[in-house]
């Protein structure tokens, strides 16, 4: 409902980057790399005055029970206060966040974010009695007040979504009580992040360089692409080997997560948790079958990009430690400020209107760049003050990857600039389902930029590798992900046993299915197959199909700016002006977009074979 919609928004949106603090260390920091946090609130003091505020206004709205509908006049004074308050504990939850992140050591800042969870679980209780009450006024009584009072306009989506949920909603009582164990039901998903992150001893190992690293998720995601195909493969397994020691327990919290999930599905009268979490943003089923059913068909496709990495790197045979060094390296650094005018550039295709927007903006104090210590890794876009602007995380390091990064959060953050300056806050809270489109949409943006750009074979076949890798990792392995916890849920759901031996055989089978193992394009080891454990995102619930949705929607869109040119670009605006005035299936149906059919994703794998046809052509003249 009203109330919760943009903190699940950016939680969801940083979801890629785990709360962990950066290795790496600035020196002092240039103060024009840090955002101003002061433009959210001037004085620590003011933030915690309107926290305080947000909690004294819970009496007023509980008051407001059984009243919503007397006439038109309550149920807007109603929605009104509730809204001005979200508003403000976004706001309030934003500066917390904010802040912690800068130093995830810091106590006070820690405590401070604590405050502002705690205060949006008291909103939710005392706003749980709201969905109930609409539903018993009733859709003819509503529509009514509607037609009589256009103040609700702004409430209209959200109405509907209300009394679309009629056959889920439990009484007063019954939906108060789930709200008391709104952090019990999170309890899994806690416990997982506590044993991945701070509970397991990981292992060291010495490499053939005469390091010797401890591979836990930051030296293994840095060895793994290592050019020296030994220490890939020990980082491999000295990474798994130790995860498959907590195999037993990480599989017991995971299914306690599965089969709470279950239950609260049952409870509100859903099928199936794939029903319901689809129903949220109303959803049809046929986009998520229809993207597993897609992405299987085009694992021929995939496998040809498997045999291209093979002739490339020169080996004999593809193993799963041989994904992720680079097709051929690329000697050029990418510093922040050349990242920044390259990101411009590349944006020209948008045309001057977006150029400079996005200029504006990006000389302003809305992001936080360089490591530090204690700051969070990772990369991501904070929207939660509506009223300011939006912020950005950022954790460079000079190569390729970090100049993407950069092009990719700001597609999330000119998408919210869109949104709050064509909708109200009520309507400006964008769905997940949307949100990945504009991030996609400019990564593919630069990547062409990059291909046209390039000066040398070697350098463009360096863009066009990092362009396969991302249809592999977004589109094929994000899908893969979804058809597994598919198979989770419905194992549950169908009253199986799920151990984490059993997780493992069921992760096996669709990894090998995947990459072509019994064909022999790549041979997957056994102790791979434990590579479940390490994806936080199972415990979002049907989270990471939207990548892959978002990644086939911002390849269409994109696609049609290059054929097209300024109309294609204003449909594009609209897409982001649109914020969450309607649902998000409707929003993208109104930009050309059908993901329910197969048609998007064919041309994603057709977009593939093109970049792989140009890659052979190169490689052919320079054999030549």
């Amino acid at each position: 409902m009203i109330r919760l919609k943009r903190i699940a928004l950016y939680a969801s949106i940083a979801l890629l980057s785990a709360p962990a603090m950066a290795e790496e260390v600035a020196k002092t920091p240039d103060p024009a790399h840090t955002w101003d946090l002061t433009e959210i609130y001037a004085a620590e003091q003011d933030w915690d005055a309107d926290r305080k505020e947000v909690l004294a206004t819970l009496e007023h709205i509980i008051a407001m029970k059984g009243k919503l509908g007397d006439s038109a006049e309550s149920l807007y004074r109603a929605l009104d206060l509730i809204s001005d308050t979200s508003r403000k504990a976004s706001r309030v939850y934003a500066f917390a966040s904010l802040k912690a992140d800068e130093d995830l050591r810091g106590t006070a800042d820690q405590e401070r974010r604590q405050l502002a969870q705690a205060m949006f679980a008291q909103f939710g209780e005392a706003t749980s009695w709201v969905q109930p009450e609409i539903l018993r006024v009733g859709e003819e009584t509503i529509d009514s007040y509607l037609r009589e009072d256009e103040r609700l306009q702004r409430f209209a989506n959200d109405l509907d979504n209300v009394l679309r949920n009629a056959p889920h909603t439990l009484g007063d009582e019954a939906e108060a009580t789930l709200s008391y164990f709104s952090q019990t039901f999170s309890a899994p998903s806690s416990i997982y992040s506590m044993v991945a992150n701070s509970d397991i001893p990981w292992p060291e190992v010495d490499f053939s360089t005469g390091e010797t690293a401890r591979i836990d998720s930051q030296g293994y995601s840095r060895y793994r692409a290592s050019p020296v195909r030994e220490d890939r493969k020990q980082a491999f397994d000295a990474f798994w080997g130790k995860w498959k020691e907590y195999r037993n327990s990480t599989g017991t919290v995971i299914n306690a997560h599965l089969q709470t999930q279950v239950a609260l599905a049952k409870a509100r009268k859903f099928q199936s948790v794939l029903e319901r979490e689809l129903f949220q943003d109303n959803l049809p089923p046929a986009i998520y079958r229809t993207l597993v059913a897609e992405v299987n068909k085009g694992l021929p496709t995939l496998h040809r990009y498997f045999g291209l990495r093979q002739r490339m790197l020169g080996l004999d045979s593809l193993h799963y430690y041989d994904l992720y060094p680079p097709l051929v390296s690329l000697d050029k650094v990418f510093d922040f400020e050349t990242s920044k005018a390259i990101t411009i550039e590349a944006m020209s295709s948008l045309g001057t209107e977006w150029v400079e927007r996005q200029t504006a903006a990006m000389d302003q104090r809305w992001m936080h760049v360089f490591p530090q210590r204690g700051k969070r890794s990772g990369a991501y876009m904070n929207p939660g003050a509506y009223d300011v602007h939006p912020f950005v995380l950022l954790n460079p390091t000079d190569d390729y990857v970090s100049l993407s990064t950069l092009a990719h959060e700001w597609g999330h953050a000119m998408h919210t600039l869109y949104a709050a300056e064509a909708q109200p806050y009520d309507t400006a809270n964008y769905a997940i389902f949307l949100a990945e489109i504009p991030s996609t949409s400019l990564e593919l943006v630069l990547q062409d930029y990059m291909v046209r750009n390039a000066e040398s074979d070697t350098e463009r076949l360096f863009y066009l590798g990092s362009a396969l890798e991302s249809l592999r990792t977004t589109f094929f392995r994000q899908t893969m992900f979804a058809e597994f916890e598919l198979s989770l849920y419905e194992a549950v759901e169908r009253g199986e046993a799920l151990s984490g031996e059993r997780i493992s055989e069921m992760y096996g089978e669709l990894l090998r299915r995947y990459h072509g193992h019994d064909e022999g394009v790549v041979r997957i080891d056994e102790l791979y197959t434990n590579e479940w454990m390490f994806v936080p995102h199972f415990y979002y619930n049907m989270y990471v199909f939207q990548y892959a949705t978002s990644q086939t929607a911002g390849t269409a869109l994109y696609e049609k700016i290059v054929e097209e040119g300024e109309p294609a670009v204003e449909t594009f605006k609209d897409l982001l002006r649109a914020g969450g005035s309607d649902y998000p299936n409707e929003i993208l149906l109104r930009a050309g977009v059908d993901l329910a059919s197969p048609e998007p994703y064919r041309a994603v794998i057709r977009k593939m074979n093109a970049i792989m046809d140009e890659m052979e052509a190169i490689l052919a003249k320079n054999s030549g």
